[in-house]
Parts: structure tokens; sequence; C-alpha cells
């Protein structure tokens, strides 16, 4: 399939996947993974936040069952698990925690190694009944109303490469960090022990003070001593927050990303 670079995603999908989804589905390999539990599973994870449980959920597999299923996904080359960073929340065996505590575990998440998964089993398999009898009506309506969360993690996985470039690939360790009060698109640690908290935007809108406000609040909340703060904004920044004067704040534009070319 030959496709034009300077087309936007939505014209591809239009003019050249809705017509090639038959050819395209036979590329699907194994084809079992269009079967149950695989198809059920894939979808939840496309779908979800990546968390075991709400993948076993959502998929309404046991755990046995889903763990072993993402085993072998995991073999296959096409999830990776992405563990958690969280502390344990006992600091020694017999610590008694709190009521609302003693269910919480502490969880990994599941991540596609390939994009192209995500979208085939996020946005492609749910209406793989209507595109088979070319029908794109109610795949184009989920497309148009999810497609930035199609974006949005990517571009938070860009951010993360950024952030490395700009500490000269110095970062010991980066990724997105999760807890029992809430998430966070980026948490990388410098060679000398400093932590940098980020929050990543693909909105159609400039990221405001208020942006900055929560991020901080978040952080007190999960109890986190933050060094510097770093925001990326797919559309730019406010001019209260450019004006802003914050010293440990670093602000990426969308531009600054041509920097990962290089």
């Amino acid at each position: 399939m030959e496709l034009d670079l300077f087309c936007d995603i939505e014209t591809i999908i239009r003019f050249h996947f809705i017509n090639n989804y038959m050819s395209l589905k036979s590329l699907i390999n194994p084809i079992y993974l269009l079967t149950e539990p695989y198809r059920a599973i894939l979808i939840a994870i496309a779908r979800g936040d990546g968390r075991l449980s709400n993948i076993f959920r959502k998929a309404r597999v046991g755990s046995t069952l889903g763990l072993e299923v993402l085993r072998e996904l995991e073999e296959l080359g096409i999830i990776k698990f992405e563990l958690s960073r969280e502390e344990p929340l006992k600091k020694y065996p017999n610590q008694k925690l709190e009521k609302s505590l003693r269910s919480y575990k502490i969880e990994s998440k599941v991540r596609f190694i390939y994009p192209f998964y995500r979208f085939w089993f996020g946005f492609v398999e749910p209406y793989s009944g209507d595109l088979s009898q070319n029908n794109s009506e109610r795949f184009f309506k989920n497309f148009e109303k999810e497609f930035s969360r199609l974006n949005s993690l990517v571009f938070e996985q860009l951010s993360n490469e950024l952030l490395n470039i700009y500490f000269d690939n110095g970062l010991k360790s980066m990724g997105s960090y999760w807890d029992k009060n809430s998430e966070f698109d980026i948490l990388a640690k410098t060679e000398d022990n400093r932590i940098i908290l980020g929050e990543c935007k693909y909105k159609n809108r400039k990221i405001c003070k208020s942006e900055l406000s929560k991020l901080k609040l978040k952080a007190r909340e999960s109890n986190i001593d933050v060094n510097i703060y770093a925001l990326f904004s797919k559309n730019g920044f406010s001019n209260e927050l450019l004006n802003s004067n914050t010293h440990n704040l670093l602000l990426f534009e969308l531009k600054d990303f041509s920097k990962l070319l290089y």
C-alpha cells in the first residue's frame, strides 16, 4: 500500500484502510488472535488503562487464564509488561494497613509493542462485522470520538524520549508512574537523583497554568518530592504559563520533537 505521508491520518484511513480492510485483516498473525479469549483480551488492553485487573474484568476472563494468554502474547512480541514502580505499602511484614488499603494491589500494566496493534484492537476489531460488510459508519463515528486517545499514548512515549535527549541521554529511569492515589505520564530520575515529574497533553488547546497546579497537587497527594516539572503540549502554552518564571519548570512544544529525528 502506497501512502502519501503528507496526508493526515484520517484521510489515509478513509481512502486506504477501509478499501483494504480484508487484506489487512489477513495480515494479523497468528490468525487465532482474532478468536476468543485472545480477541477479548487484546481489545481490553487497547481500550483500557492497561492494568491487569481491568484487562481481566473487561475481557471477562479469570486471572489464571488471563495471565497465561498475556505470557503467550509477550512471547509472540505483541505486548510487554510495564512493571509498577510504586513502593510496597508494607514497610515490614507484620505491619497493619488501614482497612481501606487492605484490598489494594500493586499492579503491572500491559502495553502493545507496536502502535498498529493498539489501533487494530482498539478501533477496528470491535467493528469487524460491519467493516467486513463494507459498512464503516460506526467505525468512523467511534474513530472521530476517540481519535485523541489513539495519539495520546504515543505522544507520551515520544515525550519520554525527548526528555531523555534534553538531559543528554542521562536519565537513569523514566516512564509512566502510577500508585494508589494517582497516575503520571512521566516520572524520571537523573544521574544525580533529581526527580522529574511530567504531564503530556495532546490537545487542540494551549496548556494553562492550572495544569501545572493540578500536577503539583497530585505530586503532594502521592508524596513525590519533585525537583523539576516538565510539561509537553501539542498546541503550546498560555502566556500566563510562559511568563510565570517558574525556576524548576521545563516546557516542550510540538516543534521541539524535531530533535527526535536527528
